[in-house]
């Protein structure tokens, strides 16, 4: 089986044949200018055939409206201002794709793999992205205007100046993602994970936030009127202007001081006059054992609160470090595809262990997504062990 070829061999190469390029080129994406095939301003809306590979294409302002190019490669591919509206993309591969100004309107994007991707100012209008993959893409001014985004994984994206108003990303997964400036008015963000994303000065009023994580969150400057963090985790809105909703209030933690056995003295005069009770009253033993009844209800109450909150911090904690072991997996995919793209060793689909690392990783996924108790996840690290075994394999083969 053929060996990698170091990226340092590569560049030098290309410096013997005379062409110039830094490690920094050679990293940036897996094609060169005119690899690909030239389908410049093609139309393929009227039945025209698509050629086998796609890999590094040249599509740019090509037509490509109700196209089917499910499970597609389009890595590298230059898709700048195309016309994909109502097109099938559904796990097609865009890595390192260049879809600025594309308009992907009403597309079928589930579980699409756009790492890396350029998507300036494409149009996702009212696409189904559901699944779809985004992490480390730019989408700057991107319109995604009542998209479907359930579980899209945003992770370290740019989306500065996107619109998302009537989105519905739910449990998006969106750490360290830049949503400064960005439209989300109404968009649904429930259970997502935006933890360290930034939020400076957009605009998520009458958004939802409910049980989102929103660890290192900035939201300096958004506005925030009507947005909804009940039972958010670690919500900061310091600096942010308007009036949110479900924020929760801390409760008083002692009672006040109450008088109710009559032991303070008292500055008023007593009327001699008026006969002493040779006890207490009726009255007041009632307001006595109210208190105390009261009293030990709210420190019943207090003590399986604290139970619960504890319980819940243990498994947001777990279930974070089960996230983080999964983004590892993804990243050790990508990293080993990426190997393969550079090398000239081209798709690795076929092998046996490349499948189950790919099955490993939804796996673990899917079952991130179902878990509700500690235990749970354990069919999460044992999907991420049997993908890790997977990748170390087909590495100690290729290497």
């Amino acid at each position: 089986m053929r060996r990698s070829i170091p990226l340092a061999l590569i560049v030098a190469i290309f410096a013997l044949s005379g062409t110039v390029i830094s490690p920094a080129q050679a990293a940036a994406g897996p094609c060169r200018p005119g690899q690909g095939v030239n389908l410049r301003g093609k139309d393929f809306t009227r039945g025209a055939q698509l050629p086998a590979t796609l890999r590094c294409a040249d599509l740019t302002g090509a037509k490509l409206n109700g196209v089917e190019l499910i499970q597609k490669d389009l890595t590298g591919a230059i898709l700048r201002g195309a016309s994909l509206k109502q097109a099938n993309l559904t796990q097609a591969t865009l890595k390192y794709a260049d879809l600025r100004g594309a308009n992907l309107a009403e597309a079928d994007l589930g579980q699409m793999h756009a790492d890396h991707a350029d998507l300036r100012k494409a149009i996702l209008v009212d696409a189904e992205a559901g699944q779809a993959e985004f992490p480390h893409a730019d989408l700057t001014g991107a319109k995604l205007t009542r998209a479907e985004l359930t579980q899209v994984d945003f992770t370290n994206a740019k989306l500065v100046d996107a619109d998302l108003e009537e989105s519905t990303p739910g449990q998006l997964k969106a750490r360290k993602a830049d949503f400064t400036r960005a439209k989300l008015r109404e968009a649904k963000m429930s259970q997502a994970n935006l933890r360290n994303a930034t939020f400076k000065d957009a605009d998520v009023s009458e958004a939802e936030f409910t049980q989102a994580e929103l660890d290192g969150a900035d939201f300096t400057g958004a506005l925030v009127e009507g947005a909804s963090f009940i039972q958010a985790d670690d919500v900061d809105l310091t600096g942010s202007k308007g009036k949110p909703t479900g924020i929760t209030v801390a409760m008083p933690t002692s009672l006040p001081d109450l008088d109710i056995f009559g032991t303070k003295e008292t500055d008023a005069p007593q009327d001699e006059s008026t006969p002493r009770s040779g006890g207490l009253s009726v009255g007041l033993v009632m307001v006595v054992l109210s208190a105390v009844g009261l009293a030990l209800t709210v420190v019943a109450w207090g003590v399986s609160a604290q139970r619960r909150t504890r319980r819940n911090a243990r498994f947001l904690q777990m279930r974070r470090d089960a996230e983080e072991d999964i983004t590892r997996l993804g990243e050790g995919i990508d990293q080993l595809d990426y190997e393969f793209q550079v090398s000239g060793r081209g798709g690795m689909t076929a092998d046996r262990d490349w499948r189950l690392a790919l099955d490993a990783y939804e796996a673990a996924k899917q079952a991130l997504l179902v878990a509700r108790r500690p235990e749970e996840l354990h069919f999460v690290a044992r999907a991420v062990r049997d993908g890790g075994a997977a990748l170390d394999r087909l590495r100690s083969r290729v290497h």
